[in-house]
């Protein structure tokens, strides 16, 4: 009898962990992607609506494929999720206004950075 092997014994993530120090590269990549999508999410929590979500719950995501305690983390996102969700749902021109006017508030703050180089300014006045 031939054995078979699953998909999972086969992917990129079982050969990576295999080679040393494999598993802690592994680890330490999805730990820094994750935390960029988790300090996108909170870098839009300044905005209104329910824009800082999704990247959040992103984040969460990709850590639970190599953290348990992140797994127990994203499921109780997952229900805050739903429930700002519903929410949502149940006012949605509420909604629609917030999130367009959260967009357009960070269109005219990128606009303004830029047009009046405010990032060299700071800089200036920090001396960097």
């Amino acid at each position: 009898m031939t054995e078979q092997r699953s998909v999972s014994d086969t992917g990129w993530r079982v050969r990576m962990r295999r080679t040393p120090g494999g598993a802690q590269l592994l680890q330490v990549l999805v730990f820094v992607l994750g935390l960029l999508f988790i300090l996108l999410g909170i870098t839009l929590a300044a905005l209104p609506g329910p824009l800082t979500i999704p990247p959040i719950l992103l984040g969460l995501y990709i850590w639970s494929t190599e953290f348990g305690w992140a797994h127990r983390l994203l499921e109780r996102a997952k229900v805050s999720a739903r429930e700002a969700w519903e929410k949502a749902k149940g006012k949605p021109v509420v909604s629609g206004l917030v999130t367009v006017s959260g967009l357009t508030a960070l269109g005219v703050g990128i606009y303004l950075v830029g047009r009046y180089d405010l990032v060299a300014r700071g800089r200036d006045l920090v001396g960097l």
